[in-house]
């Protein structure tokens, strides 16, 4: 095997942040509906308000007790997408904290007994608890919450510009604080590309992951109240075919099985099939088939944003130190 100088596996790179316009307080709600939503609160059904009548004491008189939210101390009341639950301050057997009251939408009503609360307003990941008291005497004032929230949305090109097909795309959002054994608090897996993700202000860190093998790029990312950023990640990372043929341009050979070395020696991917189609980071490569007992190689580069077919030769075998024939995809 001959040698190979030694490259990144992982390439860490900055993201492209492209903060839109600040919205005006008419529109910061709307903002959000421009690309599909991501809500991880939990599926309830919708109620305009819900209070067990075994939680209150016979004699209590329930007062009607209104709550609404905003993106921002200045922002308007948020008109959908909440999730509100209201929720007795003393645990249950079980450890837990009953829940009172729910209701999905925007602002809220609810008929509460005199007693304390605790109360918890979701938009996605972002969430904010305020402990209420609703008194014996008199009434209660409307509730407003400010979630002190915003999002972002997600996607990643290959090079310069290379688009990447979403299915091949994914991305983690981890706390930007880093732990003292070196891990950082997952906050969400599995994000897709143009897909909103609705946070508490602060500073995130990114993962996009293109492909299964090697190509992953790194950014931190500041969330905004009230406003909605678009985030582009750059891969330095191209999609590679692998084919065994007898002569150039020549059908490939069925029942190949495929290793795929860095220069370190390490192997990156394997695979058992006439294509061998994986998305590897900018570098130089080994590419290892082996067919019918006989082993074939050749070194091959990647280049970012630059798809492309690479041909293993069955002449010489395991004896190769040429530079393999690349055919770029368009």
């Amino acid at each position: 095997m001959s040698a190979i100088s030694l490259a990144r596996l992982v390439i860490l790179a900055e993201a492209l942040l492209l903060l839109l316009a600040p919205a005006s307080h008419a529109q910061e709600g709307d903002a959000f509906k421009t690309f599909r939503q991501l809500d991880s609160s939990a599926k309830m059904p919708k109620l305009n308000a819900f209070s067990p009548s075994s939680i209150l004491p016979q004699s209590a008189v329930a007062k009607d007790v209104r709550f609404s939210a905003k993106l921002t101390n200045t922002g308007d009341v948020m008109q959908e997408g909440l999730a509100w639950r209201v929720f007795s301050p003393i645990a249950g057997e079980d450890g837990k904290l009953p829940l009172v009251a729910s209701s999905n939408g925007g602002s809220a009503d609810f008929q509460l007994a005199p007693g304390d609360y605790f109360i918890n307003v979701a938009f996605g990941r972002a969430g904010i608890t305020k402990k209420l008291t609703v008194p014996a005497e008199g009434n209660v004032s409307e509730q407003t919450l400010v979630l002190d929230a915003g999002g972002f949305v997600l996607n990643a090109v290959a090079g310069t510009d290379q688009r990447i097909p979403p299915n091949q795309l994914s991305f983690s959002v981890y706390s930007s604080e880093v732990r003292e054994n070196g891990d950082r608090a997952l906050v969400m897996s599995d994000v897709k590309p143009n897909t909103i993700v609705r946070l508490n202000a602060g500073t995130y860190h990114i993962v996009s992951d293109y492909g299964d093998v090697n190509a992953v790029v790194r950014a931190d990312i500041q969330v905004e109240a009230g406003k909605l950023t678009q985030a582009v990640l750059q891969h330095k990372a191209a999609q590679i075919t692998l084919k065994l043929v007898s002569q150039a341009g020549g059908e490939a050979i069925a029942d190949t099985a495929w290793s795929v070395l860095t220069e370190a020696g390490d192997v990156v991917n394997e695979s058992v099939s006439a294509f061998s189609t994986m998305v590897l980071s900018e570098g130089n490569y080994l590419a290892v088939a082996r067919n019918k007992d006989k082993t074939y190689q050749r070194e091959f580069s990647v280049k970012a944003g630059r798809n492309s077919d690479v041909e293993v030769l069955m002449r010489n075998p395991r004896n190769s130190g040429e530079t393999a024939a690349v055919e770029t995809q368009d």
